[in-house]
């Protein structure tokens, strides 16, 4: 292969506030290394782009747009839920791939997405040099839900994190005020459907003068609910009031999601279907109290106007660390943040295998919540704390935030053959 190669990078699975900044990372790295990365192409809709032969050319964008990227929500490229096969399953696959890396001289792959994501990079990496065409895959990480193993952190969860903390606080001021006459019991739903890392989030509001939320349920604590019941009632009668955040993926006793509806999506999880109006349900016909509820949904993840500044940084440190692993030679690893302390907060990148990555999840750890199973320890505390530390609002004009549309222009076809997905 020759000495200058092209670079192709996508997004995968749900996007955040800051996968776009990973994205600014990787571009401006490449561009200043002209001598080894020509080009940076891009997958329209991720992975699907490559299969398809559906390749943006990025070098089309100005420097002020990639720059831009950096403070821009959602996937700049689009992004995609869809899982490539196992090897062999599917060899047509994985052999389409390398035909349309070869095709435009594609010699680094980067991949920015969650567990899923990691388990396709080390496949490719594993089989490229099999299927005759070697080529160096770099996973760069990104998840709200912030289960990614190795790593200290993932990009996208500390603003995720700082949106559901300071959103539990605004809205327990509201209950409180309303609650000698109204709503008693206020409900928010959080992304998290085995780990209940957004969901330990919600505990960030409480201060010493804020008791909520009272009630935090997690996937990794059984859901009890005598005992949930009694917590609300006890709430209600000592504070006049009591809000509650709960994970979508919480379970009951016999492991089965509370709100869970029966379908999958494409790669196999079951779909949840909202257990906010479930558990207010359970409080109308056991305790009679007035409730309201919401469900956090996309704006969790899309909250760029309150993005924690530690996750900006450490979104655009990895897809910067991820070109400059390429280009020292590494291949099937991925950029890992690595906690050196936590007062005062101090961070560096390491390299975490993808063999230590791929398939697996890291859940809240037992001493992160508190005996009852109802809140966070002091040390979830510490963890959390500096993961939502800092602002870095984006450009405002006329009241609202300035984003960037990229002109994501195709790159012309070169292959015969079509991909059907």
């Amino acid at each position: 292969m020759a000495s200058i190669q092209n670079a192709f990078y996508a997004q995968s699975g749900g996007v955040t506030a800051v996968i776009n900044a990973s994205a600014c990372g990787v571009i401006e790295t490449a561009r200043k290394h002209k001598n080894r990365i020509a080009k940076v192409y891009a997958g329209r809709n991720g992975i699907i782009g490559a299969l398809t032969e559906d390749l943006i050319d990025t070098s089309r964008e100005s420097a002020a747009a990639i720059r831009a990227l950096k403070h821009t929500p959602g996937g700049a490229f689009g992004s995609c839920r869809y899982k490539l096969k196992g090897v062999d399953e599917s060899r047509v696959q994985y052999q389409r791939l390398i035909e349309v890396f070869r095709a435009y001289r594609i010699g680094y792959f980067f991949y920015n997405g969650g567990g899923d994501s990691a388990d396709t990079c080390l496949k490719i990496s594993q089989l490229s040099e099999t299927l005759g065409y070697s080529i160096q895959a770099i996973h760069v990480p990104k998840t709200v839900d912030n289960d990614l193993a190795v790593t200290d952190c993932c990009p996208g969860f500390g603003s995720v994190a700082k949106y559901v903390a300071v959103s539990t606080r605004e809205a327990a001021l509201d209950v409180a005020s309303m609650a000698k006459t109204s709503t008693k019991v206020f409900i928010l739903e959080v992304m998290g459907r085995h780990a209940g890392w957004i969901a330990a989030a919600g505990g960030m509001a409480q201060d010493r003068t804020n008791s909520a939320p009272h009630i935090i349920l997690f996937p990794e604590i059984p859901f009890d609910q005598p005992a949930f019941l009694d917590k609300v009632s006890a709430s209600v009668k000592q504070d006049g009031y009591c809000v509650i955040v709960v994970s979508e993926g919480v379970r009951n006793a016999a492991g089965r999601f509370l709100a869970e509806v029966g379908s999958k999506d494409a790669f196999g999880h079951s779909q949840l279907g909202g257990v906010a109006p479930f558990i207010a349900n359970l409080v109308m016909e056991n305790l009679n109290y007035k409730y309201h509820w919401a469900v956090a949904d996309y704006l969790q993840r899309s909250a760029r106007h309150i993005a924690s500044k530690t996750d900006v940084d450490q979104a655009y440190a990895v897809g910067k660390a991820a070109v400059e692993f390429a280009l020292k030679g590494h291949n099937a690893v991925m950029p890992a943040i690595v906690r050196k302390s936590d007062r005062p907060y101090k961070w560096s990148i390491g390299m975490a295998r993808l063999t230590d990555v791929a398939n697996r999840e890291k859940f809240l750890p037992r001493d992160f919540i508190t005996t009852d199973g109802f809140g966070i320890t002091a040390k979830a505390r510490r963890y959390l704390a500096p993961l939502i530390r800092g602002e870095d609002y984006p450009p405002y004009k006329d009241g609202l935030p300035q984003y960037v549309t990229l002109k994501n222009l195709a790159v012309p076809k070169k292959l015969e053959t079509e991909f059907k997905i």
